[in-house]
C-alpha cells in the first residue's frame, strides 16, 4: 500500500482533497455529491453591506457532504486525526443522529477519517462507528484506536482520484447485501 504523503496528502486539506474528488466523480457521471455550507449567524456587517465582519457558527450542522451516487442517497463527514487515537469528541451528537435518521431512510452514512500521523485515509462504516459510539454511551471507551479498525476499508492510493471512496462505497453495500 503505497502512501499518502507521495501523493500529495500532506500540505492539503482533506476536505480540499475531497472536493477535488467529487468534481472527478461528477465529471465521469458517477456521482454528484455537495459540500454542505456551514451555517453561520451574522453578528456585524461592514459599512457597505458586503461583508460579514463578525459571525458565530450556529451549533447544529449536519454532516460535510451530501448527495447520490448511481441512485444511492449518502451523506458524510470528514474528519482528521493526529493520533491513532481518536476521540468521538470530534463528533456531535446531532451529527449520528442525523446519520442513524439518514441510514433509516436506507441512505449510506460514513464517515472518512485521515489518520495523519500514519497517512492513512479510512472510510468509517456508519454501523462502525455506531458500535463505538453505544460503546461510549454504556460507560466504555469514548475512543476508538486505529488498530480497532477494519483493515479492509482501508482507503488505497488512486491514480487519478485524491480520495478514492467510491470503492469504499460499493465494499460497504456489497456487505450489506450479504447480510439481508
Amino acid at each position: 500500500m503505497g502512501t499518502w504523503s507521495t501523493r500529495g496528502l500532506r500540505g492539503s486539506t482533506l476536505e480540499e482533497m475531497i472536493n477535488r474528488s467529487n468534481e472527478k466523480y461528477r465529471e465521469k457521471g458517477l456521482a454528484l455529491i455537495q459540500k454542505v455550507p456551514t451555517p453561520i449567524t451574522p453578528m456585524e456587517i461592514d459599512k457597505a453591506g458586503s461583508r460579514i465582519t463578525l459571525a458565530y457558527f450556529d451549533q447544529k450542522s449536519t454532516v460535510d457532504y451530501i448527495g447520490v451516487v448511481q441512485g444511492i442517497p449518502l451523506c458524510f463527514d470528514a474528519k482528521e486525526c493526529a493520533s491513532t487515537t481518536f476521540a468521538l469528541q470530534n463528533i456531535h451528537p446531532h451529527q449520528v443522529e442525523f446519520m442513524r435518521d439518514f441510514e433509516k431512510q436506507e441512505g449510506v452514512a460514513f464517515l472518512l477519517i485521515c489518520f495523519t500521523g500514519l497517512d492513512v485515509l479510512y472510510y468509517l462504516r456508519f454501523s462502525e462507528l455506531d458500535r463505538y459510539w453505544r460503546r461510549a454511551e454504556e460507560g466504555g471507551r469514548k475512543s476508538f484506536r486505529y488498530d480497532e479498525l477494519d483493515p479492509d476499508y482501508v482507503i488505497p492510493p488512486h491514480r487519478s482520484i485524491l480520495v478514492p471512496y467510491l470503492d469504499l462505497l460499493n465494499r460497504d453495500l456489497a456487505a450489506r447485501e450479504e447480510k439481508d
